[in-house]
């Protein structure tokens, strides 16, 4: 009790020695933990920050190492030839890399003012008590398994497409001059053009989740602002909303857009699996990751595996060029904010 006592009166007095365990600085010894502490935890992030480096590194030489044998024999020559038979053991890149180029485009064309379209009612004009719900259903969408996807679109959507809006398409776009060729052949209800469609349908609920989240980060005071100033909710989008949230608008996008050029399972169900060109969007085509999951467990051929291993790398090349292009997109926005600025 008098310790305490005496501790009290030295605080009161200002003895820095009886306040030293509260207010002065810590021992030695807890110093030279945090300092470890902080230096550990600074290296174990580096490293971790190099593990994926190294394991992006990895996988690039594992493909260009599984590919050597085609590399060697084709060269470029690969990329653009169109022949594909294992039995005579020729091999060419070009059906399935159009393939996944096209269906991911169509993807994005209908995905991404759809998915704006949701992520602006939901942040903008949805009533409380509608925004929760509607945003689960959007969440649930995400979360459904590729081949579920796959299994509807081959069993329910095709035989609807094929039934009633592939003849539409046929009769009104398909008569149109110089494009019309897009649209034209047989109804099939399988094809180029419904791999694209189901693609749409599996990314729109990843794309509408970034875009509400960044839409939901916009301060409301410069929404309010705006909408003082007499601004219609499309100003306000278009001129605050978008601006403040083009990065992360961007992001969605390229999120989408990957997960299009990778998804495997559903694009094989509805594609066709055919290894032919055809100008128009209707007919069976063929993509990267369609073309692996069929072939890659019956390639008995060192040949014909490498052909598939450099699909694989060309796929890798692809996503990458994709992420660079989005960086510097998202660079020259940057840029010319400043500029505007």
């Amino acid at each position: 009790m008098s310790a305490v006592l005496d501790n009290i009166s030295g605080v009161m007095r200002g003895n820095p020695s009886s306040d030293r365990a509260t207010t002065g600085n810590p021992p030695p010894m807890k110093k030279n933990r945090n300092a470890a502490m902080d230096a550990l935890f600074k290296n174990l992030t580096r490293f971790f920050a190099f593990a994926v480096l190294c394991l992006l590194a990895a996988i690039l030489v594992s493909l260009i190492i599984g590919s050597q044998e085609t590399l060697d024999k084709y060269g470029l020559s690969f990329l653009w030839s169109s022949e594909w038979d294992p039995v005579n053991n020729e091999y060419g890149a070009l059906v399935p890399i159009v393939g996944t180029l096209i269906t991911s485009a169509i993807a994005l064309l209908i995905a991404v003012p759809v998915s704006f379209g949701i992520a602006l009612f939901l942040t903008e004009l949805a009533p409380a008590w509608l925004r929760r719900p509607l945003g689960t259903a959007i969440e649930m969408l995400a979360a459904i398994p590729s081949i579920i996807y796959g299994m509807w679109g081959l069993f329910v959507f095709a035989p609807l497409f094929k039934e009633y809006v592939q003849p539409l398409l046929i009769a009104t776009l398909g008569s149109i001059p110089g494009a019309g060729v897009l649209f034209q052949g047989p109804a099939f209800g399988i094809g180029v053009f419904t791999a694209g469609i189901i693609l749409a349908v599996m990314i729109i609920p990843f794309i509408t989740a970034v875009m509400r989240d960044v839409f939901e980060l916009v301060p409301a005071m410069l929404k309010e602002s705006a909408y003082g100033l007499g601004a219609t909710t499309w100003e306000v989008v278009s001129r605050v909303v978008l601006p403040f949230t083009k990065v992360g608008v961007v992001g969605g996008i390229m999120l989408g857009l990957g997960r299009a050029l990778g998804e495997t399972m559903a694009v094989t169900f509805v594609i066709g699996n055919a290894y032919r060109l055809s100008g128009s969007l209707f007919a069976p085509g063929n993509s990267i990751a369609s073309a692996l999951a069929n072939e890659f467990a019956e390639a008995s051929d060192d040949v014909h595996l490498s052909a598939l291993i450099e699909l694989g790398l060309i796929l890798f090349l692809i996503t990458t060029i994709v992420l660079a292009c989005s960086k510097l997109l998202l660079l020259r926005l940057a840029q010319g904010e400043g500029r505007k600025g």
